[in-house]
């Protein structure tokens, strides 16, 4: 089964890369720095920032349905990337680490999840979009809980 995994939109996050951090503060962000662990994962691009990288901490509504499944989450976000948006494959970012899947209906109802190495992500979303129901999945990072990505049919 083909599937499409996305980014968040690069254009979304732009302004805050032209902020002073006194600004970004009002709009509960803040700019860090990388330190070389992969514990910097941008959500546009699904790429880990490297040593000395600048990154913006953000919370953000990854989920913003009227049911009891909207959901939000702290991200991050780096300056002039390029929105992944890829068919039948897979970024590294969500190889290297453990995820939480969750199957939405078109309405945003959960009607499944899982745990998978992401390594194994592809079976995983074969077996939610399995199910009839299933119109989106998304990923999140499993130690953490964060959002990591959206998955659709392909």
């Amino acid at each position: 089964m083909s599937f499409r995994i996305r980014g968040l939109p690069a254009e979304r996050f732009s302004k805050l890369f032209v902020m002073s951090d006194e600004e970004l503060a009002q709009h509960n962000a803040l700019r860090m720095i990388a330190d070389g662990r992969p514990a910097y994962p941008c959500r546009i691009s699904l790429t880990d920032a490297q040593a000395n990288e600048e990154v913006i901490l953000v919370h953000y509504e990854h989920h913003p349905v009227t049911t009891p499944f909207r959901s939000s989450f702290a991200i991050y976000v780096r300056p002039g990337e390029q929105t992944y948006d890829a068919i039948d494959r897979v970024p590294e970012q969500l190889r290297r680490r453990t995820l939480s899947l969750r199957a939405y209906t078109g309405i945003g109802m959960m009607v499944a999840a899982e745990v998978v190495a992401g390594t194994e992500l592809e079976s995983g979303v074969e077996r939610l979009f399995a199910l009839e129901s299933t119109a989106y999945i998304h990923a999140h990072f499993a130690a953490a809980g964060c959002y990591a990505a959206r998955i659709d049919r392909a």
